[in-house]
């Protein structure tokens, strides 16, 4: 098989080399060398290794060729897999055939063992040396190949090369064979299957050279398949070892199996019996609730039984207290009367005769006296008797006094004792005290039996009442209720309540709590409020099951009410009522009532939602539902109503963060949202590696969703400081100025031998995710910029100086591109804080642009660092621009950068000391950047320091010899103009814009057309005034036409010419026809396009807003004059003034002529500066 094979592979590669097919042949060296065929590779490695046909510098240029590209490449490895597959599959049907083999082998081995050997030893001996020496038959000693015999072999040799594996060996093939269709084989005699193999036994046949090479090729054969039997036989017994081994495993693996399957039966049995178990407990539980709700019922009517008892008690009770206190006040005047008598009977006694006479009248008055006792006592009792109680109470009443009869008796009786005494009057009056003594504290004894006379009577007499006087409340509550004035329904509560909590009937109960949410349509909040404390004293009153089943049915019902005060009814019963509930309720049924309030309309009903879910947290069970609680937590903070966020960010957030104690993972999905918001937003230029292509178009929302996050962020800091405080690992450190974060801790921290990832969160993680943010946000977004801007300067203060210093300034310095210490990091810390450094150009501009702004008022903007940023600011501006043969790089994103600086006002006075500097520099640089740094900060400053800083730096710049300077400050000037109405500044600009005119320099006329013109067609038009409108756009319409006769850069036009023109477009009703038609005629000619388009790209690249604010006055630039000041009417059109070149600005120009187009800016913009402002009610002269 294999000399077969040789044979068959030399055939080809003859071939191929013979008809100079290399291409193909070099495919098929290197796949013969990645088979392992190296013998049959031989002649193909020498042939292409031979000088001859391929020269060395020939394949040096060609090495020297730019290499295969990426998708090349995987392409081939692609290749190369799908080649591996194959083999994978071949060499299992190899390894099949093999299996095969080898019984066909075993028989033949006993047979031919001698044959072969000694054959094997004749050929070594004799045919030895005659194996190099072959002649090898090639197709040039057959004469040339013909056509038909080359479209033959081509086709044989394609089908071998796939037949054998050699794919791109084919494929190459396919390649050099240019003059033939290889998929298509004629028929002919030529065309058989495999045809390279049987020409090849066909050749063998023919010969007698071919046979004995046929002979010798089969003994090769034999000794090959003979070394082939023996490996053969050593694998068959290693793997009869390896079926024992595995016999033995398989055996051991059943007698797992059985005990594992034993073992599964056993638990399968055991879980069918618990179950069982389970649906046994399940019944259980379910009748035990049964019964405890039956039990829960019966308490309830035992508690109403109980308190109509207590009721009745009462009433008696006070009613024996007035009868007690009416006796007594009977016996206090008895006793009186029983004094004066002891008193009379005192001096009677002299004669013995006389005193047994006195002592028989007494006796005789006494018992008349205590006739009258009785009597009153009786007449008490009847009157007791009469007044209306409830039943029951009147035998306790009569007995009552016939206990007070006993009492009086038994009193009347002692005093018959002591007045037969014969005692000293000492003796007498003892007596006498101890009895209203007496008679104000009832014996004991008789407190009992009315006790117990009140149990025995009116125990179900006052039940009966008390569930009738219910039932009758509870059916005329709800006919009462309609008929109630709104405002005074609260009052109505404590009977809704009365009745709610003591009725038996569960379906009147529900009704009253229906009428209890229903009470007023559309409560206020004190009402709200009213309800809110009844529900509660309820819940407090029923428990928690009637709590459940009653109360809170109704707030779910309540919720999708068309009324916003009752659903925030419902959203502060949640937060209320929470309390009175079990564990398991408070973080199912209420949260999902919270969760779908969350998602109303209303503002008041999220905002209460908020408020609600924050006292809902702490009650809750377990931590189960965390991560939902955060997600609405985020979804709250995002609201679009500043109301929810605040209460959100204020109530809420502390509450999460103390609950959940999962303050990692709230900062890092707050991060996440934070990038994400900025990121999702579309370019700003699809121009890729730009700048702009970086920058985020921010939506409304998109700009709200990371101004309320960053405050979330600012809201969070206490807690990741207090929690870096909490982990400090330094524990033996103190710091002696209270500051934990000192210089000792933080050499300590930068020692890296421990972790303090609350600390490192910060500087790791905040800041380049912040930094990354910043580098999305275009100029103009100064709202998240300013918010970012807050958020550092709250870590500097809360984090101390040795902070700011030793890790936030060096994370914005190297983000800036600038060289920092970075000391106090770890050193696994200082590679990612060096990543942070921009490394291309685009990324040095986006860094000046985004992240410059942050490091002077975020950072060095902290008050303890106003030195350093002083320095800094003045060497950005100062010494960049002393070195003349390399400028400033990235100037106008500096001077946005000390723009956005000046939203601070602390820090004016030292932004103007410095721009002084550069005012009276030499360097003319330096003054053409403060005439610029002026322009741009002139919105962000008011009159005063307009007055006395910007201005007299204008007017020097302004008189500067060198014509670059002094063009510069012309745009400054005409941005005071725009922002100020101040006389006195108007005065000073329309004074120097005279000078500008008055040089006659084109340049200078330039630099006023630019500073003025677009501001001036922008402001407010005067809409009660025609005339005047009309004046105004006919002194501009000529100017404009008289600018368009001129050579103007397209920058110009595009800037402020076409702007211009379209603030006159706008009000058609002032314009002349002639003028609109020819205004119109200018556009089109300058902006080569529509209206639309050239709006869109004015707006875009100008980024200025359609109206500007007036200049000089209320009234606007061309308001109403003094009388005598009007200007005059315009001029008859005379032809355009020829085009001027625009000359060197190094070379002053000498004065030109007053051309028309000069005495049009002379008499417009000079009169537009001098005219003041009048109010807007004063009326023009009359023409």
């Amino acid at each position: 098989m294999d000399v077969e094979r040789s044979s068959l592979c030399n055939c080809v590669v003859n071939f191929l080399l013979e008809e100079n097919y290399l291409l193909s042949a070099f495919e098929l060296l290197h796949e013969l060398l990645d088979d392992g065929r190296d013998d049959q590779a031989i002649r193909l490695k020498d042939f292409f290794a031979d000088p001859s046909h391929f020269p060395p510098d020939q394949i040096s240029r060609f090495n020297s060729l730019r290499v295969a590209d990426p998708q090349s490449l995987l392409e081939d490895k692609e290749a190369l897999e799908e080649k591996l597959a194959i083999s994978d599959y071949e060499l299992r049907l190899a390894q099949e055939d093999i299996l095969k083999l080898k019984a066909e082998v075993q028989k033949k081995t006993e047979a031919t063992a001698d044959e072969l050997n000694g054959t094997n030893t004749d050929a070594s001996a004799n045919d030895g040396p005659d194996i190099q020496q072959r002649k090898r038959v090639t197709s040039s000693d057959l004469g040339h190949l013909k056509d038909h015999e080359r479209r033959d072999l081509n086709c044989a040799v394609k089908e071998y090369l796939l037949l054998a594996g050699y794919r791109l060996t084919a494929m190459t093939f396919y390649e050099e064979v240019t003059d033939q269709n290889l998929d298509v084989w004629q028929n002919s005699s030529a065309c058989v299957t495999d045809a390279l193999r049987h020409y090849y036994y066909q050749y063998l046949s023919s010969t007698t050279e071919a046979a004995e090479d046929m002979a010798f090729s089969s003994d090769l054969e034999k000794i090959a398949m003979l070394r082939e039997n023996e490996s053969l036989v050593k694998e068959s017994d290693n793997l009869k070892n390896e079926i024992q081994s595995l016999l033995k495993r398989k055996s051991l693996a059943d007698v797992q199996v059985m005990a594992l399957t034993k073992s599964l039966e056993a638990l399968q049995k055991d879980v069918k019996d618990k179950e069982t178990l389970i649906q046994d407990l399940k019944q259980s539980l379910e009748s035990q609730r049964k019964e405890l709700n039956d039990c829960r019922a019966e308490i309830t009517s035992l508690k109403m039984h109980i308190e109509g008892a207590r009721s009745g008690r009462t009433l008696l009770a006070s009613e024996d207290a007035n009868m007690q206190a009416s006796s007594v006040q009977n016996y206090e005047e008895e006793i009186t009367l029983l004094q004066k008598e002891i008193d009379r009977l005192k001096g009677m006694t002299s004669i013995a005769t006389e005193s047994l006479e006195s002592t028989k009248h007494i006796t005789g008055t006494e018992d008349e006296d205590k006739d009258v006792t009785v009597e009153k006592i009786d007449e008490v009792g009847e009157e007791a008797s009469s007044v209306s109680m409830p039943p029951g109470s009147l035998g306790d009443s009569l007995l009552l006094a016939n206990q007070s009869s006993d009492a009086t008796s038994d009193i009347t009786e002692k005093l018959e004792d002591s007045s037969f005494s014969e005692t000293n009057d000492n003796g007498v009056n003892e007596k006498a005290e101890d009895v209203p003594k007496f008679n104000g504290k009832p014996p004991p004894e008789d407190n009992g039996l009315l006790l117990n006379s009140d149990s025995l009577g009116g125990e179900s007499n006052s039940e009966k009442m008390g569930l009738e006087t219910i039932q009758i409340l509870s059916d005329a509550l709800p006919k009462i209720v309609p008929y109630v004035l709104i405002n005074h329904r609260e009052e109505l509560l404590p009977l809704i309540m009365c009745a709610i909590e003591r009725h038996p009937d569960s379906t009147t109960r529900d009704s009253l709590t229906h009428t209890l949410f229903n009470l007023i349509k559309r409560p206020d909040e004190q009402q709200r409020r009213i309800i809110m404390d009844a529900c509660v004293t309820l819940s407090k009153n029923v428990g928690e099951m009637r709590t459940e089943t009653e109360l809170l049915p109704q707030c779910w019902e309540q919720i999708n009410h068309t009324y916003e005060e009752r659903r925030l009814l419902v959203a502060q019963s949640c937060g209320e009522l929470a309390e009175f509930v079990r564990p398991e309720i408070r973080d199912s049924l209420i949260l999902s009532i919270v969760q779908q309030l969350i998602e109303d309309s209303a503002m008041v009903v999220r905002e209460a939602a908020a408020h609600n879910l924050a006292l809902l947290l702490p009650l809750f069970p377990n931590m189960d539902k965390y991560f939902k609680v955060e997600e609405m937590m985020f979804q709250l903070v995002c609201d679009p109503s500043r109301v929810v966020v605040e209460t959100s960010l204020k109530e809420l957030v502390p509450a999460l963060v103390k609950w959940g104690n999962k303050l990692d993972h709230i900062l890092r999905v707050l991060l996440s949202y934070i990038l994400s918001s900025a990121q999702r937003c579309p370019p700003l230029s699809g121009v890729e590696d730009s700048v702009e292509s970086h920058l985020r178009v921010l939506g409304e929302r998109e700009r709200w969703n990371l101004d309320v996050l960053l405050r979330l962020l600012t809201e969070l800091l206490p807690f990741v400081h207090q929690k870096a405080i909490e982990t400090c690992p330094f524990h033996s450190v103190s710091d002696s100025g209270g500051t934990l974060f000192s210089t000792s801790v933080l050499e300590l921290y930068a020692g890296g031998r421990v972790e303090w990832p609350a600390f490192e969160w910060l500087h790791v993680d905040c800041f380049p995710n912040l930094i990354q943010l910043a580098s999305l946000l275009p100029q103009k977004e100064d709202t998240i910029r300013n918010r970012i801007t807050k958020f550092l300067l709250a870590v500097s203060e809360r984090f101390g100086d040795n902070y700011l210093a030793d890790i936030m300034l060096p994370v914005f310095l190297v983000a800036v591109g600038d060289n920092a210490d970075l000391k106090c990091f770890p050193l696994a810390i200082q590679s990612r804080i060096r990543g942070l450094r921009p490394k291309t150009v685009v990324a040095e501009r986006l860094a000046t642009m985004c992240v410059l702004p942050l490091l002077l008022a975020g950072v060095l903007g902290s008050p303890g660092k106003h030195e350093y940023l002083t320095e800094y600011l003045r060497n950005l501006l100062l010494q960049s621009t002393f070195q003349e043969d390399q400028p400033a790089k990235h100037n106008a994103e500096i001077y946005n950068s000390v723009r956005f600086l000046c939203t601070s006002e602390e820090h004016h006075t030292m932004i103007f000391n410095i721009l002084w500097e550069m005012v009276v520099s030499s360097n003319i640089n330096m003054k053409i950047s403060a005439a610029k740094l002026l322009k741009v900060i002139v919105p962000y400053i008011d009159a005063k320091i307009a007055s006395t800083h910007v201005l007299p730096a204008l007017v020097t710049l302004g008189s500067d010899q060198n014509l670059s300077v002094k063009y510069a400050s012309i745009e400054a000037f005409g941005s005071v103009a725009q922002h100020f109405k101040n006389d006195m500044i108007v005065e000073k600009i329309r004074i120097q814009m005279d000078a500008f005119l008055e040089d006659g320099s084109h340049e200078a006329t330039i630099a006023v057309v630019r500073a003025l013109i677009f501001q001036l067609t922008a402001t407010p038009l005067p809409s009660s005034n025609v005339t005047r409108r009309r004046e105004r756009a006919n002194a501009f319409c000529e100017s404009i036409r008289a600018l368009d006769a001129t050579d103007l850069p397209p920058s110009s036009v595009r800037d402020f010419l076409l702007p211009a023109i379209q603030n006159l477009l706008k009000d058609y009703d002032a314009l002349d026809p002639a003028h609109k038609e020819a205004l119109e005629i200018i556009m089109k000619e300058r902006s080569g396009g529509t209206f639309d388009a050239i709006s869109k790209v004015m707006g875009a690249h100008l980024g200025l807003p359609s109206s500007v604010s007036s200049f000089f006055g209320e009234g606007g630039l061309l308001g109403k004059k003094e009388t005598g000041d009007l200007p005059a009417p315009p001029l008859a059109p005379s032809p355009a003034p020829s085009p001027v070149e625009s000359p060197k600005p190094i070379v002053p120009q000498a004065p030109v002529e007053d051309t028309r187009f000069r005495r049009i800016m002379r008499g417009g913009f000079t009169d537009i500066l001098r005219g003041k402002a009048k109010n807007s009610d004063e009326t023009p002269p009359t023409e």
